[in-house]
């Protein structure tokens, strides 16, 4: 069983109303017109007939044989189950019925009797065009209590199964799932109703698009396409401040929020390449690379190394990627225990600490074993870091999600100290391209990043990588903000972005 089933099993029984229980010496009764019957009333007995079979109830005497008069009377153009089963117009096993109906799903929930051997068929998002019409192998007289918002359902009684037709609100999308849960046995229909895909073309070789995704749960999708040759990509923002997108922007066409900053500072967190020249070093994660139409992403390759006093240099480990000697460019906790830190401000030293230190803003720091220091206080220290192969532009992020068509995505294959990157149901936010030199800005509804990655292979994308995400995720068009944003005050300021211009 999959995992999601799993889980669904575990919180099924939560906030589901239940068609009310018999009680007990109350029958169970259905209409009569459900089972397809015609109903004749003539001096005190009231006859039922369909395709041939005929039974009658004789008022103060009880039901006419070949039945057993002695069976729960009907009560008006009800029927008592025991009755149905009797004349052989019930066989199918009986099914208790609960739900739960959203704005976007109603979901059945039979419990299923014990020792059932009935194999129902399973579904997976099957498609259809506005009503809904399924065979459910199963006896299930709850379903007249099933009247969800918006919604109608009817049912209808056969020998071996039970006719169900939804018709949902017009205009929507539709699909529906079934599955069986074991321990206790149930087994699960979904059906969504969802607001319509939408797509316009905002100007010449830029479309944007709103869709679902499955995962299975559907997710909306919000995105910009550029068709190849028609973009310019820009990264947007400034280290140490946090605005709106537009604001950094005025006149972009779409704007995408960018890489991970520290809230507190405002510091970028990785690599930040505008022009040519390094805003901010990198970090230890995926990031986005482009230079003209060509775009792609990865793990930054890179040398670091510290200049001494003397000339002399030395290769070390920068941020997440430790060495014996380490530079730190990013505030917060730097080095182990057994190391000391160099306090850098510009190139010179200017404190030396125990390690773990708590690095301010402002200044870079080298780890180092306490036993083998490279330098003192007041010597100078200076840091230098090259790219492999040099870009005009790079954000860092991550983690990465497609590469040459291929889902790569892993929550271990990168160093995330906050699992939510890479483990959270929150908005994602992604940049996505085709072999061809197509670019997309996508974000989503809450999702997993693993489930964005599925679906984006799916898609058929050759390459994506994910942004910055959670209230962060923003799309703007136009100066629009398109997706519902998860920050309570609204557009969330972030310190770096991208914006995509129209191509001169």
């Amino acid at each position: 069983m999959r995992p999601w089933l799993l889980l669904l099993g575990v919180f099924l029984p939560m906030s589901y109303a239940q068609t009310p229980p018999t009680p007990e010496g109350n029958p169970v009764l259905l209409p009569a017109g459900k089972l397809g019957l015609e109903v004749v009333q003539e001096k005190g007995a009231l006859t039922f007939r369909k395709n041939g079979l005929e039974f009658t109830y004789v008022e103060g005497i009880g039901w006419a044989p070949p039945l057993d008069a002695n069976l729960p009377p009907p009560q008006g153009m009800l029927l008592p189950a025991a009755v149905l089963r009797a004349v052989g117009l019930v066989a199918a096993p009986e099914a208790r019925v609960r739900f739960s109906a959203e704005a976007r799903r109603l979901r059945l929930v039979l419990d299923l009797p014990e020792g059932d051997a009935v194999q129902p068929v399973l579904s997976d998002l099957t498609p259809y065009p506005g009503r809904l019409e399924l065979s459910l192998p199963y006896f299930v007289p709850g379903l007249e209590g099933v009247q969800p918002a918006g919604v109608e359902l009817a049912a209808r009684y056969e020998v071996q199964s039970t006719l169900v037709t939804l018709q949902a609100p017009p205009g929507r999308l539709y699909r529906y799932r079934s599955f069986l849960l074991e321990s206790p046995r149930r087994y699960v229909l979904d059906v969504y109703y969802l607001e319509l895909e939408r797509e316009e073309a905002v100007q010449p070789g830029f479309r944007y698009r709103e869709l679902w995704a499955w995962t299975p749960e559907p997710v909306r999708m919000y995105w910009l396409q550029a068709l190849p040759g028609r973009w310019r990509l820009e990264p947007v923002g400034r280290p140490g401040e946090r605005r709106v997108l537009p604001e950094m922007a005025p006149g972009a066409l779409a704007l995408l929020n960018g890489g991970y900053f520290d809230g507190r500072t405002g510091t970028p967190i990785g690599l930040w390449v505008r022009g040519g020249v390094p805003l901010s070093l990198p970090f230890g994660r995926s990031a986005l690379f482009w230079q003209d139409d060509t775009v792609f992403a990865g793990l930054p390759r890179f040398n670091a190394s510290v200049q001494l006093a003397d000339g002399r240099t030395l290769r070390v480990g920068l941020n997440l990627a430790r060495a014996r000697y380490t530079a730190h460019t990013l505030p917060g906790p730097v080095g182990r225990t057994g190391e000391n830190v160099h306090l850098v401000q510009g190139e010179q030293i200017v404190a030396t600490y125990p390690a773990p230190f708590e690095l301010p803003e402002g200044f870079w720091a080298l780890t180092f074993p306490v036993e083998e220091p490279l330098a003192r206080t007041g010597e100078t220290l200076r840091l230098l870091v090259n790219l492999e192969p040099p870009v005009n532009y790079a954000l860092e992020a991550g983690p990465l999600l497609i590469q040459s068509g291929t889902n790569v995505f892993s929550p271990t294959a990168e160093p995330f100290r906050d699992r939510a990157p890479v483990e959270a149901v929150a908005a994602q936010s992604a940049v996505a391209w085709t072999q061809d030199g197509a670019l997309y800005f996508i974000v989503t509804e809450p999702m997993r990043p693993e489930a964005l990655a599925r679906t984006l292979q799916e898609l058929g994308f050759w390459g994506a990588i994910r942004m910055d995400g959670g209230g962060s995720a923003q799309l703007w068009v136009k100066g629009q903000l398109k997706n519902p944003n998860g920050s309570l005050l609204g557009a969330r300021p972030v310190v770096s972005g991208l914006a995509l211009y129209p191509k001169p």
